[in-house]
C-alpha cells in the first residue's frame, strides 16, 4: 500500500509528506526534535525532486541531512539559555526602594508586580538599594 502511494505521489512528495508528518508528530510529543528529522526530511524531498537519486542514495541524504539538521537544532537550543529559569538576573544592576525594612540581614522589595525577598544589611524602609546577585528567588542587595 505504501509502495503504491508513494508511485502515485512520487518520491520527492513522499519525503516532503513524511517530513510533514514528522514536524506534526512533534505537537503530539513533549521535546524538539521529530522538528529537526522533518527538516531534513524535507530537504531530502526538495533535492530528490531536483536530482532524482536511487531510493538508496535517498535514504542516506536523509541519514545525513537530518544528523546535521539535529546538530544544528542542538547547538541553537544551547546558544540561547533559558531565560524562564533565570527569572532575576535581569534584576542585577537596578536600583530600587525597599518595601520592607532589611533588619536581621533580610527584607523585601518590590519589583514591578512583583515582591522578592532581599539580603543585605540592615537598612529603613524607602532605603534606597542595588541589586548585586541572585540566589535562588532571593536577591543581595547593597545600600546606594
Amino acid at each position: 500500500m505504501l509502495a503504491n502511494l508513494l508511485a502515485a505521489i512520487g518520491p520527492a512528495w513522499g519525503w516532503i509528506l513524511f517530513g510533514l508528518v514528522l514536524m506534526a508528530g512533534e505537537l503530539a510529543l513533549p521535546g524538539v526534535f521529530l522538528v529537526w528529522l522533518g527538516l531534513g526530511a524535507l530537504l531530502t524531498g526538495f533535492l530528490v525532486g531536483a536530482v532524482g537519486p536511487p531510493w538508496q542514495a535517498q535514504v542516506l541524504l536523509f541519514a545525513a541531512l537530518s544528523g546535521v539538521a539535529v546538530l544544528v537544532g542542538h547547538r541553537l537550543s544551547r546558544a540561547r539559555p533559558d531565560a524562564l529559569n533565570r527569572r532575576g538576573s535581569d534584576l542585577v544592576g537596578r536600583i530600587v526602594v525597599l518595601d520592607t525594612a532589611i533588619e536581621g540581614g533580610i527584607g523585601r522589595i518590590r519589583v514591578g508586580d512583583s515582591v522578592w525577598r532581599v539580603t543585605g544589611p540592615d537598612l529603613p524602609a524607602g532605603a534606597r538599594v542595588r541589586i548585586t546577585g541572585l540566589d535562588g528567588a532571593t536577591l543581595t542587595v547593597v545600600a546606594v
